[in-house]
């Protein structure tokens, strides 16, 4: 956790509100009671954690980000951080499924009316239902001028064709926000978004992808073969795909990091309690340089981790737009990196047990 949490400070605070408070301490209970007592079988197996999805969503743990006026919590893009570095500390896994709502909505919450708002988003609350952000393809992710889905308008409708990679949730979807071209010459300029039904006819989920980790989250495939879809259903206007795309990207990327925030966190606690226990030479391998060292180090990234995504997401509340984008991407890029390390580290400093299944 933070080192400094209580008290008020004029100008800059790190102080958390007793409601903030409270909204950790529900989801770090949550993580350790419903989540880590499955997160290995499921990891295991690849198990969709639909009763731990079903309980998050009973709890108010998901869907984070509706307004009050759609009966939603309207939590702060802060508040929802809270939430998710306990989920992740949790299970990444696990704590993505719950958390990846956030980022199927997205689009809904920055660019659709309040009629299609009213559609697709008070669903989400009434029952654990999932959504997915459909933008990559097998060969287009971050370059997003290189999307081949295409979009023809008839008419008062559009017929979809194309396919989708890498899609979490996708395989347990309801709805999707499908991005496509409508002008295929017009580059990124060409891109447009739709809420497409999972079931529509033409619609296939084509398989679910085997991964090296995060296993108890559903990444799919899936393709769209004539998919009908009416006027009603695109988000803004033919053309505003990419500026929809960057502005979820812009909104949910803290997210990201402080998944990787939680999982750093987790390991460093691993690596910690297993350096106190451990004897070498009639002391705790803690006590030796070498590791205490180490120990140190992964203290101080995932401090420094955390500070950097609250600052992105603490200017994203207070309405820096797209001025927060670039420290959104030194959060990530800082959080990713100190995940990698951390957990690195961790298997190093548990010696011979860390290459240990």
């Amino acid at each position: 956790m933070a080192t400094i949490e209580h008290g008020v400070a004029s100008g800059v605070s790190f102080a958390l509100t007793d409601e903030q408070r409270s909204l950790r301490e529900l989801a770090r209970e949550f993580a350790e009671k419903e989540i880590r007592p499955k997160s290995a079988e499921y990891d295991e197996h690849q198990t969709h954690p639909a009763d731990v999805i079903a309980k998050a969503h009973e709890l108010g743990l998901m869907n984070l980000h509706i307004p009050e006026s759609l009966g939603g919590a309207g939590l702060s893009a802060f508040d929802g951080l809270l939430i998710s570095e306990e989920l992740n500390w949790g299970c990444s896994g696990i704590g993505t499924s719950i958390g990846t709502n956030g980022l199927g909505m997205a689009p809904v919450l920055i660019a659709g009316t309040d009629e299609q708002k009213r559609q697709w988003l008070p669903p989400l609350l009434e029952k654990p239902i999932l959504c997915s952000f459909a933008l990559t393809e097998p060969d287009a992710g971050s370059d997003v001028a290189r999307v081949k889905t295409t979009a023809e308008r008839r008419g008062d409708e559009y017929v979809l064709n194309g396919s989708k990679m890498f899609i979490t949730n996708a395989g347990y979807a309801a709805w999707s926000v499908v991005f496509a071209k409508t002008d295929v010459s017009a580059g990124h300029k060409g891109l447009t978004a739709f809420v497409v039904p999972m079931d529509a006819p033409g619609l296939t989920r084509e398989k679910h992808l085997d991964k090296m980790g995060q296993r108890a989250t559903d990444t799919s495939a899936f393709a769209l073969t004539d998919v009908v879809v009416p006027v009603e259903s695109r988000l803004g206007e033919e053309g505003d795909g990419f500026k929809i795309a960057m502005q979820t990207l812009d909104f949910t990327r803290p997210g990201t990091a402080i998944g990787a925030v939680g999982v750093a966190r987790a390991a460093y606690e691993h690596a910690v309690e297993y350096a106190k226990e451990r004897q070498s030479f009639g002391v705790p391998i803690a006590m030796h340089q070498g590791i205490s060292f180490l120990i140190a180090d992964m203290a101080c990234e995932i401090e420094a981790a955390r500070l950097l995504t609250w600052q992105a997401c603490w200017m994203i509340d207070q309405g820096y737009g797209r001025k927060s984008t670039l420290y959104s991407s030194f959060a990530k890029r800082f959080a990713a990196d100190t995940a990698m390390k951390v957990t690195t580290d961790a298997v190093q400093g548990l010696g011979g047990y860390g290459y240990i299944k």
